[in-house]
């Protein structure tokens, strides 16, 4: 049986995450700061009803100030600031957090004794934003890093504290770079849970750039099963792109969401759904369009197995009914 660490496990990626590993029957020690963005814990034992939760665990902690984590396998590490918006208002927590959260756990690991087991792996989230944009083509996990905001630049750099730690100190590490998630439980500054909510509101819905910005999405699903299948694989020190392989302008997912909120594509017109946006703000440091080649998680036997269009009705249908501030 397998032992896990996981930070951030109250936030959207994290229960998710949780959930595959307790699937498994891993044992999933959860810390949590509960921040703002945080789910409640009820939230957490009802997302994963049906598994075994005698295997989890949970601590409210934040990372910057553990002094210890117990003895494991893995240490995941989810627990981040990430929304750029906010970056780029004040970086501040997104620096405490986001590296020096890192560092702190690479020197609880470094400082971990070898007389009972093994040093846990640090299998980090880090985010396909660290490369910057691109207009046409995909990333590899090669590419260099060039990132365009306050957050971003926050991911490239524990990225590089956890590949330097690797080789000062000999730890060995996991990096994943995700493609834009979706799916349920996230909090509402996010783009589908945010839409929903100006709709119940009656608000129209600010899209930066003309909502013309290229994302891929990749359902956290999908994501926590790229966790899994990586760890199964007894991979170690290697850098893991996933992403999906389904890509649309902002404007269009938008545009979904809104068909799915009146319950169907067909229930208002066009002209009625561009009456609902507000295409006048841009954002400083937009990037026009990200993409990750994944072929080397893909060799390992993953595959994404769900639709974006297949998955939009259900997931708007729970932020409707669904209220957060």
């Amino acid at each position: 049986m397998k032992s896990v660490v996981i930070t951030g496990c109250l936030g959207f990626i994290g229960m998710h995450v949780v959930r595959a590993c307790l699937s498994k029957g891993w044992r999933v020690y959860g810390i949590d700061k509960q921040t703002y963005a945080a789910n409640r814990h009820g939230d957490l034992f009802l997302f994963c009803e049906g598994l075994d939760l005698q295997y989890l665990s949970l601590k409210f902690a934040d990372i910057c100030e553990l002094k210890d984590i117990p003895n494991c396998d893995y240490i995941i590490n989810i627990a981040a600031e990430t929304h750029v918006g906010n970056s780029i208002i004040d970086s501040t927590d997104f620096i405490q957090s986001n590296i020096n959260g890192v560092k702190n756990l690479l020197d609880i690991i470094r400082r971990k004794p070898n007389n009972v087991q093994s040093k846990p792996i640090l299998f980090h989230f880090s985010t396909d934003e660290v490369y910057g944009d691109i207009a046409e083509g995909s990333f590899t996990e090669e590419s260099p890093l060039n990132p365009s905001n306050p957050y971003s630049a926050s991911k490239a750099s524990a990225d590089m504290l956890i590949k330097a730690w690797a080789r000062t100190y000999g730890l060995n590490y996991l990096i994943l770079r995700p493609a834009n998630n979706y799916g349920t439980h996230q909090y509402p500054e996010k783009l589908i849970p945010l839409v929903v909510k100006l709709l119940n509101q009656g608000k129209k819905i600010r899209l930066h750039d003309e909502g013309e910005p290229f994302r891929s999405w990749l359902h956290a699903d999908d994501t926590a099963q790229a966790v899994v299948k990586i760890i199964e694989s007894g991979a170690v020190n290697e850098i893991f792109n996933v992403e999906g392989g389904f890509e649309q302008k902002n404007k269009d997912t938008v545009k979904k969401i809104i068909n799915s909120y009146f319950n169907g594509s067909h229930v208002i017109e066009h002209r009625d759904i561009d009456n609902l946006l507000d295409l006048s703000y841009k954002r400083a440091g937009q990037d026009i369009r990200y993409s990750v080649d994944d072929t080397k998680l893909r060799n390992l036997g993953w595959k994404p197995e769900k639709v974006f269009d297949q998955e939009i009705d259900s997931i708007v249908e729970h932020y409707k009914s669904y209220f957060r501030w």
